[in-house]
């Protein structure tokens, strides 16, 4: 499910609620600015940091829904006060989600998923649908490509995928900047699809499943192909070898999932997408 999809299962659950975001940061905090968590009477949707910094805001928050108050705001140091050992200062702003901040989160939770790197998990086998999982708890667009249906249909519910008689294709029409996992049940499929890869100068992440010797075929073969040897290093094969040697599937998937996070997260520094989450209009003037 997308943020923006669950934000409306929020709203639809919680038609009375407080938004409650971080308006001032200073030093250092769980948290930037701009950080907002939206607390209603049985759910809460985002976070602020967690800690006892959350689970204050989140009390404070519901005794202004059960009294019928506006909003209002709390300076809290994040120190020994509270059990909490940061340092800094935050100023928490908690007002009652009206139609305007209402609409300011639901186009802010739409800009960050349209905003959100695709991965392209290529391979829905026992790495693949792990992998799918984690990544579908992550800020990120998931979709598993595999010319098996069987295989697709044993995706857990939610994960979006399609089934392709021609994998590599979709390598071309994929947006800028997306992420590949190759990890399919033919190593000459795994081939073609690095292939066209390393083909786009854009993409984070090249992962593929499989060994040294794998890797070795792989680069020869590439090679023949006409494929440069420094072109060879984007690629990260075998995937999760921080595991040193672990092959269990669901070690594998939670160690590429963590590589491909690093290596999007690493892109998006280097081409300037990392900026300070916009407000919600909520202000600490109460």
């Amino acid at each position: 499910m997308t943020a923006s999809a669950a934000l409306e299962v929020f709203f639809a659950a919680n038609p009375d609620a407080i938004a409650c975001e971080l308006t001032s940061v200073r030093g250092s905090s769980p948290r930037e600015q701009g950080t907002f968590m939206l607390v209603g009477t049985g759910a809460i949707f985002g976070t602020i940091g967690g800690g006892a910094l959350e689970y204050m805001v989140i009390e404070h928050a519901r005794r202004l829904i059960a009294e019928g108050r506006a909003g209002e705001a709390m300076d809290v140091p994040l120190g020994p006060e509270i059990g909490q050992c940061c340092g800094g200062r935050v100023t928490v702003t908690l007002r009652y989600v009206d139609d305007a901040v209402r609409r300011n989160a639901i186009a802010r939770v739409v800009d960050e998923d349209a905003s959100a790197a695709s991965v392209y998990v290529f391979g829905a086998g026992h790495v693949g649908r792990v992998l799918a999982q984690i990544l579908s708890l992550l800020p990120v667009k998931v979709e598993v490509i595999d010319t098996r249906q069987d295989e697709l249909d044993a995706l857990p519910p939610g994960i979006p995928h399609r089934r392709v008689a021609m994998p590599e294709a979709v390598v071309r029409s994929a947006p800028a900047g997306s992420a590949y996992v190759i990890l399919t049940h033919d190593h000459a499929l795994d081939f073609l699809i690095a292939n066209e890869a390393l083909a786009r100068p854009d993409c984070p992440y090249i992962g593929m499943v499989g060994s040294r010797t794998k890797r070795a075929k792989f680069a020869s073969w590439y090679v023949e192909q006409g494929g440069g040897r420094q072109n060879l290093e984007r690629l990260i094969l075998p995937i999760g070898a921080q595991g040193l040697g672990d092959k269990r599937p669901s070690v594998i998937a939670a160690l590429a999932a963590a590589e491909i996070m690093v290596h999007i997260g690493a892109r998006e520094v280097s081409v300037g997408q990392v900026s300070t989450p916009k407000g919600l209009g909520v202000t600490s003037g109460f």
